[in-house]
């Protein structure tokens, strides 16, 4: 970890210390911010004691981190134009780290500080638009060309989907318990169960459930969000010190071999599909007429088969990316990044059949294998940034999803149906490599259990959450925009 600074400017080495405390702040922050909604309905129902369920709840989140893989972090990366991927500098990608980090921060405080359950998701996806409109703005880009609008709608289609699938699955889960066990002490309040049974934990099968899918909801939290972090700190190190992190040194010769073999099989690929995608890539003109790539270098599907040989020649005998300068290192991610998102608009297009586009999407994969990782300490740092941060701060939020969405207390049946419809769907969002919201899922998970059991609805609280769910994208967009500005204005 410590020879990321050897070499290093004494500012730049203090910035790249700062913005990685940033990171790791944010992270710390989402722990009890995010992750009391996880430990909610089984602290409430006292199903375990608040400081075990913290406790335990931050394992799971660490391991969480430490398990979920890289998909949901890339996914985060992604968000930004493949342009301002490839052609950040130092001074430019501080200003984008930090903009997206302290509004990202700020917007989170202050939610967490009035009790109301804003997702952290949410709050990072406003940041990083606001900063690549900020982008396209200050650079005279087309404002379609300042955001990956592609991956931003994917994200905002499941940011959408994910809380309306847990308010309905919670809520016809809570049913079926219902018309199942009808008489079961589950449909029970905490404060029932005391004053009829004089009993104050669940009944144990209610109860074991409730725990076991707390700790689920941590785990699945831990490596959705925790890749945010993740994600977070490779945009850190790959905008400030790009020479140690642009391609993964540990790469094996295999690797790199499967790399450059992707890009051979890409090229005839495309060769094989001229008439389709002749007018797209210019094939027939690059056939015939040799294409040099311009001296600044900028992603275009016109430049793709330049590109190709351009890579094919910097990889020709390599088989250690030591072996590359530094600046060498930088231009062949960016020839990855490029031919990979070339690739991905190629699979848009019509005129294609299922299995190419099933091709295409196996060579992405080994064209990105080598640039979309993480080292083994920033998983490390950021598990344990998020399961730290889960055991402190829980108490605003737990008292929330517990007592003020419902205008009843909420039930055993309630917090398992809501628990298990959690773990569910982000476990879903995970396999696709989708950044969903604990907060919004559960959240709406409990208020459709309470819709079900016709506890009905506190209409401050349900306000709130509405309103800090409407408010949270643009707020976190304008105030990382400026920060941006601020940022470049700076060190400009």
């Amino acid at each position: 970890m410590f020879h990321l600074f050897s070499g290093l400017d004494f500012w730049i080495g203090v910035s790249l210390v700062l913005a990685l405390t940033f990171v790791l702040a944010f992270e710390f922050i989402n722990g009890f911010h995010d992750t009391a909604n996880a430990v909610a309905t089984v602290i409430y129902t006292k199903a375990m004691p608040p400081h075990l369920a913290v406790m335990l709840s931050g394992i799971f989140n660490f391991l969480g981190v430490l398990l979920g893989g890289v998909g949901v972090a890339y996914a985060i990366v992604h968000l930004l134009p493949v342009e301002l991927l490839i052609n950040v500098d130092t001074g430019r990608g501080l200003a984008m780290v930090f903009a997206m980090l302290a509004a990202a921060i700020a917007w989170n405080l202050g939610t967490w500080y009035f009790g109301i359950p804003a997702s952290s998701s949410h709050t990072l996806i406003g940041s990083i638009l606001g900063v690549g409109l900020a982008n396209a703005l200050m650079t005279d880009l087309p404002i379609a060309a300042g955001v990956n609008w592609g991956k931003a709608i994917d994200i905002g289609l499941s940011l959408v989907a994910s809380p309306i699938a847990g308010f309905l699955v919670a809520g016809c889960l809570l049913l079926l318990f219902k018309r199942w066990w009808p008489a079961s002490k589950m449909h029970k309040t905490p404060e029932q169960r005391r004053e009829l049974d004089s009993k104050k934990h669940p009944p144990f099968w209610n109860r074991l459930i409730l725990v076991l899918s707390a700790m689920g909801v941590s785990f699945v939290h831990g490596s959705n969000d925790g890749q945010k972090g993740i994600g977070l700190i490779m945009l850190v190190l790959i905008g400030i010190v790009p020479a140690q992190f642009v391609l993964n040194e540990n790469s094996t010769s295999y690797q790199i071999d499967r790399t450059r073999d992707a890009a051979t099989h890409l090229s005839a690929f495309y060769l094989r599909h001229q008439p389709t995608l002749d007018d797209f890539l210019a094939i027939s003109k690059n056939k015939n007429e040799s294409t040099d790539l311009p001296e600044q270098f900028h992603c275009h599907p016109q430049l793709t088969l330049a590109t190709i040989d351009a890579l094919q020649n910097d990889l020709q005998g390599v088989t250690h990316y030591d072996e590359l300068s530094p600046e060498k290192r930088i231009t062949v991610r960016r020839y990855l990044l490029c031919l990979d998102d070339t690739a991905k608009k190629v699979a848009a297009l019509d005129g294609l059949e299922s299995r190419d586009r099933a091709d295409l999407h196996r060579l992405r994969a080994d064209l990105t294998a080598t640039t979309e990782y993480a080292p083994l300490w920033v998983i490390v740092a950021v598990a344990l940034a998020l399961g730290i941060g889960t055991m402190v701060g829980w108490r605003r939020v737990v008292l929330t999803v517990g007592e003020k969405i419902g205008k009843q207390g909420m039930t055993y049946a309630q917090g398992m149906s809501a628990q298990l419809t959690a773990v569910a769907a982000i476990g879903m969002a995970n396999v696709f490599s989708l950044p969903v919201s604990t907060t919004h899922v559960l959240s709406s998970g409990v208020a459709g259990t309470m819709i079900a059991n016709r506890s009905g609805l506190q209409g401050s609280t349900v306000r709130n959450i509405l309103l800090a769910w409407v408010l949270t994208l643009p707020a976190s967009m304008l105030l990382a925009a400026a920060l941006f500005w601020i940022g470049v204005q700076i060190s400009g």
